[in-house]
């Protein structure tokens, strides 16, 4: 694919970074986002790769050329930071947010207009004030939804939000970092702690540890990813600490079993966050380091190069082919 993508980063503080050229060339994106504004959330149309949703401490944004240009979506979330959005595979139209004071919204109309939905979540937490840090609609069954909050667990919704339950069952962990569905032969939720990595196979009813880092070489889990056409091949982002200075890519071929510490070409300036990746080329994963740095594989983790190019923190980012 060489360059011909496009990346979004979200940064806090200095809004949207856009690239036409796979990290080239960078812009600001300043109209219409707020001066200095905290970008949490990116979203992928799951159709259209045009289409990209963003998150802010403003509200919800839309770009439909590839991130180069936005609109902001008049919302409930105008004064509300929005930290995940999730796209309906199966009806795009269907889209979910999450925010902090930890609310869910849902808009059946592509975004023009939103609802509230009816869950109860924890107002208070050991960090102060809860998040809502995932979002995920399930691509075989659509009317499943799950959210993770930071720090109240998983919720899910066996009816597109209609309704909600909080799931334990071996879940030890209420601190949730990210989420993800591995759609093998037994389809999984993944969940990261900031200590721990769990899945379920039964649709929540029940977790087991997958990882801990224990295992790894740092002590603190960020975000969790699986290789769009290989199910078994998941990515952890791993750091010494939420505000650490080092971090690495930890890799699993075998859904989880056994996991190795890709290689990076320079060591992070603080712990890897979270990852992006785009089924167009399941075989380019991008990963950042919270204070700014990028790096991508065109392998599938095998091997990683860092972009020149850095930013403020940096809490979310994605790719889309051009």
């Amino acid at each position: 694919m060489a360059t011909n993508y496009s990346i979004c980063v979200g940064t806090v503080g200095q809004g949207v970074w856009h690239s036409p050229d796979g990290g080239d060339t960078w812009n600001r994106i300043r109209a219409p986002f707020p001066l200095e504004s905290q970008v949490r959330a990116l979203a992928v149309h799951p159709h259209n790769p045009q289409i990209i949703l963003a998150g802010a401490n403003s509200g919800i944004y839309r770009s439909e050329d590839k991130g180069a240009s936005w609109e902001r979506l008049d919302s409930p979330m105008n004064t509300l930071h929005v930290w995940t959005i999730a796209i309906d595979p199966i009806d795009p139209n269907i889209i979910f947010a999450g925010t902090s004071p930890p609310y869910l919204f849902r808009s059946d109309d592509g975004g023009r207009s939103w609802e509230k939905l009816p869950v109860q979540i924890a107002q208070e937490c050991a960090i102060g004030t809860p998040r809502v840090t995932a979002m995920l609609v399930d691509p075989l069954d659509h009317r499943t939804v799950w959210a993770g909050v930071e720090i109240d667990g998983v919720y899910r919704s066996l009816d597109s939000g209609e309704s909600w339950s909080r799931v334990e069952g071996g879940l030890r962990d209420p601190d949730i970092h990210d989420m993800a569905i591995s759609a093998g032969q037994q389809q999984t939720i993944l969940v990261s702690t900031p200590r721990e990595i769990f899945a379920s196979t039964d649709v929540g009813e029940s977790w087991q540890s997958v990882v801990t880092s224990k295992q790894f070489p740092l002590a603190y889990c960020r975000g969790v990813a699986v290789k769009a056409d290989d199910p078994q091949v998941i990515f952890v982002a791993n750091g010494d600490a939420a505000m650490g200075s080092t971090g690495t890519v930890q890799r699993s071929r075998d859904g989880g079993q056994t996991w190795e510490t890709r290689p990076l070409p320079v060591e992070p300036n603080s712990g890897i966050w979270w990852f992006a990746t785009h089924p167009s080329d399941p075989d380019l994963v991008l990963a950042n380091s919270l204070f700014g740095e990028l790096y991508r594989s065109h392998d599938a983790g095998d091997s990683w190069e860092k972009l020149k190019r850095e930013f403020s923190e940096v809490r979310t980012l994605v790719w889309v082919p051009n």
